[in-house]
Protein backbone atom coordinates (compact mmCIF):
# COMPACT_ATOMS: atom_id res chain seq x y z
CA UNK A 1 0.00 0.00 0.00
CA UNK A 2 1.57 3.30 -1.03
CA UNK A 3 1.80 6.06 1.24
CA UNK A 4 -0.85 8.51 -0.36
CA UNK A 5 -3.44 5.61 0.83
CA UNK A 6 -2.21 5.05 4.21
CA UNK A 7 -4.79 5.86 7.15
CA UNK A 8 -3.35 7.32 10.07
CA UNK A 9 -5.03 8.28 13.21
CA UNK A 10 -4.13 11.27 14.49
CA UNK A 11 -5.41 14.99 15.31
CA UNK A 12 -5.10 17.50 12.23
CA UNK A 13 -6.91 20.47 11.41
CA UNK A 14 -5.14 21.23 8.24
CA UNK A 15 -7.77 20.26 5.54
CA UNK A 16 -5.28 20.29 2.37
CA UNK A 17 -2.89 18.12 4.47
CA UNK A 18 -5.20 15.55 6.28
CA UNK A 19 -8.27 15.86 3.76
CA UNK A 20 -9.61 12.41 5.35
CA UNK A 21 -11.57 12.18 8.38
CA UNK A 22 -12.50 9.29 10.66
CA UNK A 23 -14.39 9.86 13.45
CA UNK A 24 -13.79 7.77 16.47
CA UNK A 25 -16.51 7.45 19.53
CA UNK A 26 -16.10 6.17 22.30
CA UNK A 27 -18.63 4.44 24.61
CA UNK A 28 -19.00 7.31 27.17
CA UNK A 29 -19.86 9.41 24.07
CA UNK A 30 -22.90 9.86 21.82
CA UNK A 31 -22.91 10.14 17.93
CA UNK A 32 -25.53 11.57 17.84
CA UNK A 33 -26.62 15.61 18.57
CA UNK A 34 -29.12 16.00 21.20
CA UNK A 35 -31.79 18.37 20.40
CA UNK A 36 -34.95 19.42 21.99
CA UNK A 37 -38.30 18.24 20.76
CA UNK A 38 -40.49 21.59 19.99
CA UNK A 39 -44.17 21.50 18.70
CA UNK A 40 -43.99 22.53 14.81
CA UNK A 41 -46.64 22.95 12.48
CA UNK A 42 -46.39 23.35 8.76
CA UNK A 43 -46.93 26.32 6.49
CA UNK A 44 -48.54 23.97 3.75
CA UNK A 45 -51.36 23.48 4.19
CA UNK A 46 -52.02 23.60 7.75
CA UNK A 47 -50.99 27.35 8.08
CA UNK A 48 -52.26 28.41 5.11
CA UNK A 49 -55.64 26.43 5.41
CA UNK A 50 -56.08 28.46 8.95
CA UNK A 51 -55.67 31.67 7.76
CA UNK A 52 -58.05 31.57 4.62
CA UNK A 53 -60.23 30.05 6.96
CA UNK A 54 -59.86 33.39 9.24
CA UNK A 55 -59.99 35.54 6.03
CA UNK A 56 -62.74 34.21 4.83
CA UNK A 57 -64.39 34.29 8.72
CA UNK A 58 -63.53 37.86 9.01
CA UNK A 59 -65.30 38.36 5.06
CA UNK A 60 -68.73 37.18 6.33
CA UNK A 61 -68.65 39.28 9.93
CA UNK A 62 -68.30 42.25 7.46
CA UNK A 63 -70.81 41.02 4.92
CA UNK A 64 -73.09 40.90 7.95
CA UNK A 65 -72.05 43.99 9.41
CA UNK A 66 -72.84 46.12 6.40
CA UNK A 67 -76.33 44.52 5.36
CA UNK A 68 -77.67 45.06 9.21
CA UNK A 69 -75.64 48.69 9.95
CA UNK A 70 -75.39 51.58 7.90
CA UNK A 71 -72.38 53.52 7.67
CA UNK A 72 -72.58 56.61 10.21
CA UNK A 73 -72.18 59.11 7.16
CA UNK A 74 -72.59 62.10 7.47
CA UNK A 75 -74.12 65.11 4.69
CA UNK A 76 -71.64 65.83 1.22
CA UNK A 77 -68.27 67.74 2.41
CA UNK A 78 -68.47 71.58 2.30
CA UNK A 79 -65.29 73.34 1.57
CA UNK A 80 -66.73 76.76 2.85
CA UNK A 81 -67.33 75.41 6.27
CA UNK A 82 -65.39 73.58 8.71
CA UNK A 83 -66.57 70.92 10.80
CA UNK A 84 -65.62 71.58 14.62
CA UNK A 85 -63.87 69.33 15.98
CA UNK A 86 -62.19 67.95 13.00
CA UNK A 87 -61.19 64.62 13.45
CA UNK A 88 -59.02 62.43 11.68
CA UNK A 89 -60.28 58.62 10.05
CA UNK A 90 -59.80 56.62 13.61
CA UNK A 91 -56.62 54.83 12.74
CA UNK A 92 -54.95 58.35 13.42
CA UNK A 93 -56.85 59.21 16.21
CA UNK A 94 -54.31 58.28 18.47
CA UNK A 95 -51.59 60.40 16.88
CA UNK A 96 -54.39 63.25 16.57
CA UNK A 97 -55.13 62.42 20.19
CA UNK A 98 -50.94 63.08 21.08
CA UNK A 99 -51.30 66.29 19.14
CA UNK A 100 -53.22 67.50 22.13
CA UNK A 101 -49.97 67.10 24.08
CA UNK A 102 -47.20 67.64 22.10
CA UNK A 103 -45.71 70.53 19.41
CA UNK A 104 -46.43 68.54 15.68
CA UNK A 105 -42.60 67.31 15.32
CA UNK A 106 -42.78 65.74 18.22
CA UNK A 107 -46.22 63.77 18.14
CA UNK A 108 -46.11 63.29 14.69
CA UNK A 109 -42.40 62.57 13.87
CA UNK A 110 -40.70 61.65 16.85
CA UNK A 111 -43.03 59.40 18.94
CA UNK A 112 -43.80 57.64 16.01
CA UNK A 113 -40.28 56.55 14.40
CA UNK A 114 -39.33 55.77 17.74
CA UNK A 115 -42.02 53.39 18.51
CA UNK A 116 -41.81 51.84 15.14
CA UNK A 117 -37.91 51.51 15.96
CA UNK A 118 -38.19 50.08 19.09
CA UNK A 119 -41.03 47.21 18.04
CA UNK A 120 -38.36 46.73 15.01
CA UNK A 121 -35.26 46.52 17.65
CA UNK A 122 -36.34 44.89 20.77
CA UNK A 123 -37.17 41.40 19.71
CA UNK A 124 -33.64 41.21 18.64
CA UNK A 125 -31.89 41.59 21.99
CA UNK A 126 -30.58 38.59 23.61
CA UNK A 127 -33.32 38.78 26.59
CA UNK A 128 -35.52 37.77 23.55
CA UNK A 129 -34.05 35.71 21.71
CA UNK A 130 -33.28 32.80 24.92
CA UNK A 131 -37.37 33.27 25.22
CA UNK A 132 -36.38 33.98 29.03
CA UNK A 133 -38.66 36.38 30.88
CA UNK A 134 -37.22 40.07 31.73
CA UNK A 135 -37.01 38.88 34.79
CA UNK A 136 -35.56 35.56 35.66
CA UNK A 137 -31.55 36.52 35.49
CA UNK A 138 -30.15 39.22 37.31
CA UNK A 139 -33.47 40.51 38.83
CA UNK A 140 -32.55 42.85 41.19
CA UNK A 141 -30.49 44.64 38.57
CA UNK A 142 -33.27 44.90 36.55
CA UNK A 143 -36.02 45.72 39.05
CA UNK A 144 -33.41 48.74 40.32
CA UNK A 145 -33.32 49.93 35.93
CA UNK A 146 -37.41 48.93 35.48
CA UNK A 147 -38.13 51.42 38.58
CA UNK A 148 -36.28 53.99 37.46
CA UNK A 149 -37.42 54.39 33.37
CA UNK A 150 -41.11 53.81 34.77
CA UNK A 151 -40.67 56.96 37.10
CA UNK A 152 -39.06 59.02 35.08
CA UNK A 153 -41.61 58.11 32.10
CA UNK A 154 -44.30 58.90 34.28
CA UNK A 155 -42.98 62.04 35.29
CA UNK A 156 -42.88 63.04 31.77
CA UNK A 157 -46.32 62.02 30.87
CA UNK A 158 -47.66 63.99 34.29
CA UNK A 159 -45.34 67.48 33.43
CA UNK A 160 -47.33 67.70 29.85
CA UNK A 161 -50.47 66.41 31.42
CA UNK A 162 -50.96 63.54 29.36
CA UNK A 163 -52.98 62.23 31.74
CA UNK A 164 -54.67 59.58 29.62
CA UNK A 165 -51.65 58.06 28.24
CA UNK A 166 -50.78 57.94 32.08
CA UNK A 167 -53.19 55.52 33.14
CA UNK A 168 -52.69 52.91 31.14
CA UNK A 169 -48.46 53.37 31.52
CA UNK A 170 -49.15 52.90 35.19
CA UNK A 171 -51.74 49.48 34.57
CA UNK A 172 -48.84 48.47 32.89
CA UNK A 173 -46.06 49.08 34.92
CA UNK A 174 -48.55 47.44 37.73
CA UNK A 175 -48.53 44.33 36.39
CA UNK A 176 -44.86 44.60 35.39
CA UNK A 177 -43.88 44.76 38.52
CA UNK A 178 -46.34 41.72 39.85
CA UNK A 179 -44.61 39.67 36.95
CA UNK A 180 -40.75 40.99 38.57
CA UNK A 181 -41.42 39.93 42.39
CA UNK A 182 -42.83 36.51 41.51
CA UNK A 183 -40.35 33.60 41.59
CA UNK A 184 -40.82 31.33 38.59
CA UNK A 185 -41.73 28.01 40.41
CA UNK A 186 -44.60 30.05 42.03
CA UNK A 187 -47.97 28.36 42.69
CA UNK A 188 -49.91 30.41 40.99
CA UNK A 189 -49.91 29.34 37.23
CA UNK A 190 -50.88 33.18 36.24
CA UNK A 191 -48.15 34.93 38.39
CA UNK A 192 -45.57 31.71 36.51
CA UNK A 193 -47.08 33.24 33.22
CA UNK A 194 -46.10 36.69 33.85
CA UNK A 195 -43.13 36.00 34.87
CA UNK A 196 -42.30 34.05 31.99
CA UNK A 197 -42.83 36.58 29.55
CA UNK A 198 -39.85 38.92 27.27
CA UNK A 199 -39.40 42.28 27.17
CA UNK A 200 -40.97 42.33 23.49
CA UNK A 201 -43.53 41.16 25.03
CA UNK A 202 -44.11 44.04 27.71
CA UNK A 203 -43.64 46.85 25.21
CA UNK A 204 -46.09 45.15 22.73
CA UNK A 205 -48.72 45.37 25.37
CA UNK A 206 -48.10 48.67 26.75
CA UNK A 207 -48.08 49.88 22.94
CA UNK A 208 -51.57 48.29 22.23
CA UNK A 209 -53.00 49.47 25.09
CA UNK A 210 -52.10 52.79 24.77
CA UNK A 211 -53.24 52.64 20.83
CA UNK A 212 -56.42 51.85 22.02
CA UNK A 213 -57.13 54.23 24.78
CA UNK A 214 -55.83 57.05 22.68
CA UNK A 215 -57.81 55.89 19.81
CA UNK A 216 -61.37 55.24 22.15
CA UNK A 217 -60.91 59.04 23.52
CA UNK A 218 -60.25 60.76 20.46
CA UNK A 219 -63.49 59.43 19.18
CA UNK A 220 -65.61 59.42 21.64
CA UNK A 221 -64.14 61.85 24.65
CA UNK A 222 -63.70 64.67 22.53
CA UNK A 223 -65.73 67.42 21.18
CA UNK A 224 -65.84 71.18 19.63
CA UNK A 225 -62.02 72.51 20.31
CA UNK A 226 -60.99 69.16 21.24
CA UNK A 227 -62.37 69.44 24.56
CA UNK A 228 -63.44 67.04 26.88
CA UNK A 229 -67.06 65.81 26.74
CA UNK A 230 -68.99 62.80 28.06
CA UNK A 231 -70.49 60.80 24.25
CA UNK A 232 -73.49 60.29 27.00
CA UNK A 233 -74.13 63.87 27.37
CA UNK A 234 -73.35 65.56 23.91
Amino acid sequence: MSDEKRFIAGVNSDVRKAPIRVAFVTRRTSAQVPAVGEEKVQSFPEVLFRAAIAVEALAIVLVLISLFFNAPLEGLANPTITPNPAKAPWYFLGLQELLHYFPPVVAGVLIPTLVVLALIVIPYFNINVEAEGLFTKDRQKRLRIFWIVAVVFCIFLAVFDVWVALVPTLIVVAIMALAGYTSPDAASPFRRRLASHPLSFWIMTWFLFELVVLTVVGTFFRGPGWSWVLPWRS
